[in-house]
């Protein structure tokens, strides 16, 4: 098989086919892992900045469902139409600022401290697995690739199923208890976050290499960003099961 045409990532904003779909609509300049960083590096600082004025900000703080809606309606036009990217990449980055700064204060509130913990983390983790990622220690074979994009898949349902059952007054227990087995969930979830990681690094790295065009370094940007969400904020639900526990 072409190893252009078995890229595949647990993001579902970085799908199998998506550079492949768009080199033919290159007309001037081609997509770099330099140009990819810098937007992501920019994305990254208007969404700490966005989460950092929400937070210090009360009225905004019932704005967080409201954020929430624009950012999927907005990360949706950025998967369906990458070329408005430039415009709806920093826009999600800021609407997620504001509800992630409004969770933070939440989480924060009820264990002082576990959101500076949280974001160290989150940004060491990402330090650590791009080191690996580029000395070769880490390798994203296609089984590798399989593996997360499956078990990212499985969280996925379990996590749809979860919020179904919501509705009626329940839930699944390991998803927000504190119990051992809770504990153990919430890891193995934080340990799939971050090998997507891995996964959005080598799908860039693959766009870069296939010359995609240049709008496409934001949508590497939006891939890579929907990840370290999703990695602090499964980081954060950890760490408050483990504090929960004192």
């Amino acid at each position: 098989m072409n190893k252009h045409l078995a890229l595949r990532s647990g993001n579902p904003a970085l799908r199998s086919s998506t550079f492949r779909n768009h080199l033919s609509a290159r007309t001037e300049g081609a997509m770099t892992l330099e140009g990819t960083v810098n937007k992501t590096g920019f994305v990254l600082i208007l969404t700490i900045f966005s989460a950092g004025y929400t937070w210090g900000s009360p009225a905004l703080h019932g704005l967080a469902i409201p954020a929430a809606i624009v950012g999927f309606v907005l990360a949706l036009v950025t998967i369906f139409k990458p070329t408005v990217g430039h415009i709806t990449v920093p826009a999600y980055a800021i609407v997620e600022g504001v509800f992630l700064g409004t969770i933070s204060m939440v989480f924060n509130a009820l264990y002082p401290g576990i959101v500076v913990q949280a974001v160290f983390l989150t940004f060491g983790t990402l330090g650590a697995l791009l080191l690996a990622y580029k000395s070769g220690l880490i390798q994203a074979t296609e089984n590798f690739k399989l593996g997360v994009v499956a078990a990212t898949g499985g969280i996925a349902i379990l996590y749809l199923i979860n919020i179904a059952m919501s509705f009626f007054g329940s839930g699944i227990g390991i998803i927000s208890g504190n119990s051992t087995m809770g504990i153990l969930f919430s890891g193995f979830v934080v340990v799939i976050a971050a090998l997507n990681l891995v996964l959005d690094f080598d799908f860039i790295e693959e766009g870069a290499e296939m010359g995609a065009p240049k709008y496409m370094e934001w949508y590497g940007a939006f891939g890579l960003l929907v990840t370290l969400i999703w990695l602090y904020l499964e980081i954060l639900r950890l760490l408050a099961k483990l504090r929960s526990r004192r």
